[in-house]
């Protein structure tokens, strides 16, 4: 089994389904290598590729909470 630890970051993983936008948009905020951190202090042993994968797909909000990334409706209403 693979798994995602610290000698892969989520640059390198290939997310599928939902999990491709949460993925996009960590990377995009430039917040690659903090959420690379968090994974690891949570999961000190590594993730499967499925486990990674469903949390960005179905726990997106914790992630962005997590790191800080404010959700784009939160922006939009900030802008208006």
């Amino acid at each position: 089994m693979k798994t995602f630890n610290e000698n892969c970051s989520i640059r390198d993983f290939n997310a599928w389904n939902g999990a491709k936008e949460t993925k996009e948009r960590i990377i995009n905020e430039g917040k690659a290598d903090d959420f690379d951190s968090l994974i690891e202090d949570i999961y000190p042993d590594g993730l499967s590729e499925t486990q990674l994968n469903d949390i960005l797909w179905f726990e997106s909000d914790w992630c962005f909470e997590n790191l800080g990334i404010k959700e784009e409706d939160e922006e939009e209403y900030r802008e208006d």
